[in-house]
């Protein structure tokens, strides 16, 4: 099966796609009039004006595309425009700070990416925002799973084999990431830490480079988002040793999880979350849930989603408040035990 990045999911072809589903059903979201018919339950609140979806990275990227494609379908809904803002910088910081600094009105959302749990780890003194207190959960949307990879013709072809040969390697191995402090990162150091092994860390400017030094072998390995490097594993020049979900990926059977090699209940991926500032009225919140799950249970959408990299997930509020709950202090120990924090 081809995966979607050898498709190239180009955001031109995500706006192209978001157009598409929005005019499918008779309206534009910057031009909607009525919202789509629904139940007297998710009726309960409409927007009174424009909304916007602030994503906290620069156009383009993972978190962009689903935001793109998610604004199409709320527009359509709820029948008011919804915005996309990128607001990139300090590592996600500037634009979640701008949604906790919002009015709770739920006209201003939140895309997060896995940074959103991440970046509190990074500041142990001094938090730049709470995740737990100043943001109401809205819905975990997608995910997406880490993946560990080195090259086609590396003797390494199982975790195993990495973890022995990081033990009796002379002078040990190295991996790249995509940056000091992401999510990946701080997965690959949880899963050092698990091994009880050591891998001098090379941080790269982005998941691109990442694999570029993998594949001219620069490093031994490296830990990328899944999607980055499927195109490279599906044309033979990339082995997949593992990927950091709790199951495999459907498009890559024979590739185990961490969790099933020996590290139970470990989990690395990258999810994509929508979040509203606190305070936001329960029967906003209730009413764009529900959205979020129409879009991504609608069959269409999910095709689109799995074939980015994605797993349509849907999740409640208080099912993404508990995973919040639970992975902010996750990684702050993680990054603690690395000696890992924002320069």
């Amino acid at each position: 099966m081809t995966h979607p990045y050898a498709r190239q999911w180009s955001r031109r072809r995500v706006l192209n796609l978001a157009l598409a589903w929005a005019g499918a059903a008779g309206v534009l979201p910057a031009l909607a009039q009525q919202p789509a018919p629904q139940s007297s339950t998710a009726k309960a609140w409409t927007p009174k004006g424009s909304m916007r979806i602030i994503v906290p990275f620069a156009a383009g990227g993972t978190s962009d595309m689903v935001a793109r494609l998610l604004a199409a379908h709320l527009g359509q809904a709820l029948g008011q425009s919804v915005i996309v803002e990128n607001r990139a910088g300090a590592g996600g910081n500037i634009g979640i700070a701008a949604v906790a600094r919002a009015v709770p009105d739920g006209h201003t959302l939140l895309l997060a990416s896995s940074s959103f749990v991440t970046n509190p780890a990074l500041y142990p003194d001094k938090r730049p925002y709470d995740p737990t207190k100043q943001f109401a959960p809205i819905s975990l949307v997608v995910t997406s799973p880490d993946v560990i990879v080195v090259p086609a013709d590396s003797p390494i072809s199982t975790l195993s084999d990495l973890l022995a040969s990081a033990k009796t390697k002379e002078g040990g191995l190295n991996y790249s990431t995509p940056g000091k402090g992401n999510s990946v990162h701080l997965g690959g150091e949880l899963l050092w830490q698990r091994a009880k092994v050591s891998l001098m860390h090379i941080p790269y400017s982005g998941s691109a480079p990442a694999v570029q030094a993998v594949l001219g072998k620069q490093v031994d390995c490296s830990l990328v988002a899944l999607p980055v490097a499927s195109p490279q594993i599906e044309a033979g020049k990339l082995r997949a040793l593992t990927v950091g979900s709790l199951q495999r990926w459907p498009d890559l059977p024979n590739v185990p999880t961490v969790a099933e090699s020996g590290f139970p209940g470990y989990r690395s991926e990258t999810m994509q979350a929508l979040f509203a500032p606190a305070g936001t009225p329960s029967a906003a919140i209730a009413r764009i849930h529900a959205e979020v799950r129409r879009f991504v249970q609608t069959p269409s959408v999910a095709k689109s989603l799995h074939e980015m990299g994605f797993t349509a997930v849907a999740g409640t509020p208080t099912e993404l408040a508990s995973r919040v709950a639970e992975e902010v202090p996750r990684w702050a120990k993680v990054a603690a035990a690395a000696n890992i924090h924002a320069d």
